[in-house]
């Protein structure tokens, strides 16, 4: 997300006293606010972070930004009776007293303070950001709805002009890479698109009330060799994408309850294995890769939380990929923990161990495609189904399997040896993405993928 905020040590009000000294951090502390471009939900959001409970504000306008402790959006409420002052009212959602224990559950007394600077703050803020009169034809309308820079007044209005109803829950999906236009048709079949816009070099496509759909995606850790997602724990065999898969992807899923604040509804499971298998079908994958589309799925979250979605869809888009093991569609929400190595940088990937030492044997034919056999069977998970799928005997499997085990040291039997070939893999992947969207005709720094 794009925001502008203070420190990244978060100050505690639990860590404070309450004399001149706490007042004068305190104050500090909202200043950094003040001279940066934070909006409304950074400046409320970091209050609840302060005072360790939620914390919300109120206008006039009807617009209700309430976090909880943790920082998560919580759905809009009524303004309590004890919220201080208006335009914006502003409050601090302490629990009754019935877990002594609990010290964020006591007021602190800078509490008051706390409320002064926030309603403040946020004033500072609505009078810098002023947005210009939107217009109902105005081509940057579904900009304003994913920025975070935008004032919730704002992108509450540009919704209304773009027909959109901020109380439903919204998912935003990122399509980008040659035949992007094909693939924004593509999702159209299969759930209804409201409103799309070309940002960059990525078009924005925002859909709303998915319940219809049905399924679950599992927030699980995900096991995503070639970006074959397969959930952990769910005893159920991995699930490939790609040409044979198309008539399968579908199947649908038992309905699990979405965790988190905020977060009003299920997520769909279906619809990125659906959206995978069709876009795999238009543009067949082949030995020597294909040239995208890529498709990011955001998660289903509150419609004013767009612009978090947007920026979940975005992140997604580095772990899809159109080589041979490919998923070109990846749902945020099913990378549980791997999502954590987006922030990693392409270099830092390519230069770790493990990664050089089979980047350099995959650079002769025969290394090519003991690696790539290596990485079907990581995904398939049985000698036999990948030696069906490669329309190999199961004989050449093993023994191109042991090439690779011989080079780096690992026994794939050994769940330790096989988690780390699935990684080392999954990063040649995540690498040769990220080369690719970045510049489509560029080298594959991984040589993976392409038929030797």
């Amino acid at each position: 997300m794009t925001e502008s905020a203070p420190p990244a040590n978060p100050l505690r009000l639990s860590e404070l006293g309450s004399g001149p000294a706490a007042v004068l951090r305190l104050i500090a502390h909202f200043d950094a606010f003040d001279e940066s471009a934070a909006n409304a939900d950074t400046v409320i959001r970091a209050a609840a972070l302060l005072a360790e409970c939620p914390a919300g504000a109120s206008w006039p306008s009807s617009t209700v930004i309430r976090y909880d402790a943790a920082g998560r959006l919580l759905p809009a409420t009524p303004a309590p009776a004890e919220a201080s002052g208006s335009d914006p009212a502003v409050w601090l959602e302490r629990p009754p007293q019935q877990w002594p224990a609990d010290t964020s559950a006591r007021p602190h007394p800078l509490d008051d303070v706390v409320l002064d600077r926030l309603r403040h703050c946020l004033r500072v803020v609505a009078a810098r950001q002023v947005a210009d009169p939107l217009r109902m034809d105005d081509p940057a309308l579904l900009e304003v709805v994913l920025s975070e820079k935008e004032r919730r007044e704002d992108r509450v209005r540009a919704m209304r002009l773009l027909g959109l109803d901020p109380g439903r829950a919204t998912r935003v999906l990122a399509v980008t890479g040659p035949g992007a236009a094909e693939a924004v048709r593509i999702i159209g079949e299969h759930v209804p698109i409201l409103r799309q816009a070309v940002i960059g070099a990525t078009t924005a496509v925002l859909v709303q009330d998915l319940a219809a759909l049905g399924g679950s995606d599992g927030r699980g850790a995900v096991s995503a060799i070639g970006h074959h997602a397969t959930v952990l724990g769910s005893g159920g065999s991995p699930r490939a994408s790609g040409p044979r898969a198309a008539g399968s992807a579908a199947t649908s899923h038992a309905e699990q309850p979405a965790t988190g604040p905020g977060r009003p509804s299920m997520v769909d499971h279906g619809l990125s294995d659906t959206l995978n298998a069709a876009v795999v079908q238009a543009f067949p994958a082949s030995q020597a890769g294909a040239a995208g589309p890529w498709i990011g799925v955001g998660e289903r979250l509150p419609a004013l939380a767009a612009a978090a979605s947007w920026e979940q869809a975005r992140r997604a888009l580095r772990f899809a990929s159109s080589t041979w093991h490919g998923r070109r569609v990846i749902a945020f929400e099913r990378l549980g923990a791997l999502e954590l190595l987006a922030d990693l940088p392409v270099q830092r990937l390519l230069g770790t161990a493990d990664v050089t030492r089979i980047n350099e044997f995959a650079a002769t034919e025969a290394g090519a495609l003991a690696v790539d056999t290596l990485e079907a069977f990581c995904v398939f998970g049985t000698l036999r189904r990948t030696a069906t799928e490669l329309h190999l005997h199961h004989s050449t499997v093993a023994a191109r399997i042991a090439q690779v085990e011989a080079v780096m040291g690992w026994d794939v039997d050994d769940a330790l040896d096989r988690f780390t070939a699935t990684l080392v893999l999954f990063v040649r992947r995540m690498a040769l993405s990220s080369a690719q969207l970045s510049a489509p005709a560029a080298v594959d720094p991984t040589s993976v993928g392409h038929r030797r």
